[in-house]
Parts: structure tokens; sequence; C-alpha cells
């Protein structure tokens, strides 16, 4: 067994891999940080961003939460924006309940209902694909496009896509 470098071009094959995850999660969070909109809304402030599952819309497996983890946690780490994280609402919810209703938690340090703060921007996006083959070559297009949309006024004050083209030949034996 050996461990390998999580940075090093992946090029096993035309499917979208860890290379393809950090090139689009690199270049929406670049994108982002460096748009001159953005740069104005976070001037004076780190709006909070409610960041939305990206949506798969290729044929493969692809596991989008990682690409959806990968770009929020690009952005926090940038100082610009704060996130709130609706895939744990619920068990927020429960904590607040044991801690309000159980009889178990000192009431003076319970944290009560209410108190939490709603995001201003949502973040989504989508990953699609194309996928094109002849006798001899596999041809793969992706397209990732990301919106971020002012809550309040339903405005979008950012979008921007990456894309990425694969191409493997088949040998003698198969692809």
């Amino acid at each position: 067994m050996s461990y390998g470098d999580p940075q090093e071009v992946e090029t096993v094959d035309v499917a979208f891999g860890s290379t393809d995850l950090q090139k689009i999660a690199g270049e929406m969070t670049d994108s982002m940080i460096s748009s001159p909109l953005l740069a104005e809304i976070t001037a004076n402030n780190r709006p909070i961003v409610f960041v939305e599952r990206i949506k798969n819309k290729t044929t493969e497996h692809i596991d989008t939460e990682s690409v959806t983890d990968s770009i929020s946690t690009k952005l926090l780490q940038s100082g610009k924006f704060r996130f709130v994280d609706m895939s744990r609402v619920n068990e927020v919810r429960e904590q607040l309940d044991f801690q309000n209703d159980g009889g178990l938690v000192d009431p003076s340090k319970a944290i009560a209902f209410g108190q939490q703060v709603g995001a201003e921007y949502m973040l989504y996006g989508n990953l699609a694909s194309i996928v094109k083959t002849n006798k001899k070559t596999k041809d793969v297009y992706y397209k990732m496009t990301m919106r971020l949309m002012d809550l309040k006024t339903g405005l979008v004050e950012w979008a921007d896509e990456t894309e990425i083209r694969k191409a493997e030949t088949k040998s003698t034996f198969g692809w």
C-alpha cells in the first residue's frame, strides 16, 4: 500500500474525480471572492449564506455533497462569509428541546429558542455533463454553474460557470 498526493492530477479515466472536484471548487470560490459586486457586499459585513447541495445532472454517481462541502469550506476560510447549516436543523432542534424541556439542563444555562440568525443569501448550483462516444474515443464535458441569490430581494447577485473536458482513447482491448 502507498499514499498518494491528494493534490496530484488524477488521470485514471474520464469519470468525475478528485482533480475535477478540486478544480471546480477552487474556480468557483476564486470567482466569488474576486467578484467586484461581492467585494462591495462583503466590504463592511460578513453576509450569512445558506449553501444548497449542488444538484447532479450528470449520468454518473457523483458525490455532490463533497463538492458542496469543499466550496463552502473555501468560502468560510476566506473570512468573507458566514454560514448556516440547514442540514443540521433537526439535530439543533433536538438539542434545544433537550436543553429546554428535558429537565436535565440548568435553565439558566440552556439556550433559548428563537435566537438563531437566518441566511441573507443562498448559494446553489448544478453539475451537468455531455458524454459522446464513438468506436475509438470517449469525450466527456462537465459544466458547473453556480448562483448567489439575495433572499430578501430574490435577485441573483453573482453567477459563474466552469468547464472541464476529458477525452479517452480506446485501447486495443477496451476502455
